[in-house]
């Protein structure tokens, strides 16, 4: 009796979106907790601030940090966060019902529905199958990008910490994480081809959905004839930024970071910049040295962010590629958004509308915050300088970036509890957003007589 009391109850409070967030949320603390333990530091211990904000950057996958990992973290803490953002890349969901899968026990329909939501378009019927695909995609590509890292680290490191080190990288990267050991990221390496061609690679494969690498694979197997609509429009968006955003980069820092630069590795600044903004945090110049416009054109590429259904963030690529085509119908006067012999459901156009607004508000709020909790020592022009900063730290949190001005250690404990919050609220935000409004409508809803509005 009290067992099928305890499970109706249950079923009432915790929906899959519910279960989504405190499943987040517990990996999160479980994580502060370790980070916060002396072992993991490698001289002072962590105030519990700085370990839940380590923690909430890794299990977000957003790669802001308050302290050097390489430096100021122990090799147990290195490696707490290495476990923290490849769980929380793929989502602590996944990886239990992997293991119940292992394990012969069956999946709940509530599993089912958090695992469909996250890394599918549509419900399928060969769950398992993609499930178990994700899995063995990431086993295969993040071993294949250390073992191409280890090539090149090898020469500078002994190989034991050369292995360790290519394998974090690249763990890091494909997560579209951004933690790297180095205290300068990968500004190190910026000319060197493999290093920044491998990076790059497992970036795009992390960031362009698991659905997508699986179409991908299914195609070339020859088990699938043509591809959704949803893989297209990310494959193209995501060219589209990658290409557009490298062109316009050189515009804007042709004559500042690039000045000095040889042809071969201001292409590669060009792009690895135009790759890293959409969800990693790796870069390969000064972030703080940049131009207005190149800074303007990386917080429009972190807000866009990755694809859905993979590792990375932001409203993602097709959010923002169907905005374009609700613009574009609009002005040609036609009602239907059609792509690709396919006309978008108006339920998909109202949840992407919806995404985007509340994203935008959530980013304007949390700088508020930032601004108001700053302190009143900064002069009007000190504090409007300060205002570029904290808004390029809040998109970066949202998007789940970790890309930085430089700002990040110096924030007080309030500020860090605000990007805290929206880190957390840019991993699991939108996603649960989504999953919310895309539940049937209910029953009881009244309808009133329809009467205008201007707008516009």
């Amino acid at each position: 009796m009290y067992t099928v009391r305890a499970k109706i109850f249950l079923s009432r409070h915790l929906p899959p979106a519910r279960i989504f967030i405190l499943s987040f949320a517990g990996l999160i603390l479980l994580g502060a907790f370790a980070l916060w333990f002396p072992l993991s530091a490698s001289e002072n211990p962590l105030t519990f601030i700085d370990a839940l904000f380590m923690s909430t950057s890794g299990v977000c996958v957003t790669g802001l940090v308050v302290v050097d990992i390489g430096k100021d973290l122990s090799l147990i803490g290195q490696i707490i966060t290495l476990v923290l953002f490849q769980i929380g890349g793929l989502g602590i969901i996944t990886f239990s019902v992997f293991l119940f899968g292992l394990m012969g026990r069956g999946v709940s329909f509530k599993e089912r529905e958090i695992i469909q939501s996250a890394y599918m378009h549509t419900p399928r019927r060969d769950f398992l199958l993609i499930l178990k695909s994700v899995f063995l995609s990431t086993l295969i590509i993040e071993t294949v990008g250390t073992l191409i890292l280890f090539i090149r680290f090898s020469r500078d490191f002994p190989w034991g910490q050369a292995l360790y080190t290519s394998l974090y990288h690249a763990v890091s990267a494909f997560n579209n994480c951004g933690y790297s050991l180095f205290s300068d990221s990968l500004m190190g390496y910026r000319s060197d081809w493999l290093v920044n061609l491998t990076i790059m690679g497992l970036l795009i494969l992390g960031g362009i959905g698991f659905i997508v690498l699986h179409e991908l694979i299914s195609r070339w197997r020859g088990s699938q004839k043509r591809m959704s609509v949803h893989s297209k429009i990310a494959l193209l968006t995501t060219g589209f930024l990658i290409v557009s955003g490298a062109l316009l980069f050189y515009f804007f820092e042709g004559n500042n970071s690039l000045k000095n630069m040889d042809p071969g590795t201001s292409l590669l600044v060009c792009f690895f910049q135009s790759v890293t903004p959409r969800t990693c945090g790796f870069n390969t110049v000064d972030i703080a040295l940049l131009t207005n416009g190149a800074i303007l054109l990386l917080m429009i590429l972190m807000f866009i962010g990755a694809c859905p259904g993979s590792t990375g963030g932001g409203i993602k690529t097709t959010s923002a590629a169907l905005l374009f085509l609700m613009i574009w119908n609009r002005l040609k006067g036609h009602d239907a958004v059609n792509v690709f012999n396919r006309t978008i459901p108006q339920e998909i156009l109202t949840r992407t509308i919806s995404i985007i607004i509340a994203s935008a508000f959530s980013v304007c709020l949390i700088t508020c915050i930032l601004l108001l909790s700053g302190g009143d020592a900064l002069s009007p022009a000190e504090s409007r300088q300060f205002f570029v900063e904290y808004l390029f730290e809040v998109i970066s949190a949202f998007g789940t970036v970790g890309l930085s001005m430089g700002v990040t250690p110096a924030l007080n404990d309030v500020q860090k509890i605000a990007v805290t919050l929206m880190m957390f609220a840019g991993r699991v935000g939108p996603l649960t957003l989504a999953f919310s409004l895309a539940a049937a409508a209910s029953k009881g809803d009244i309808t009133y007589a329809e009467e205008t509005v201007m707008v516009g």
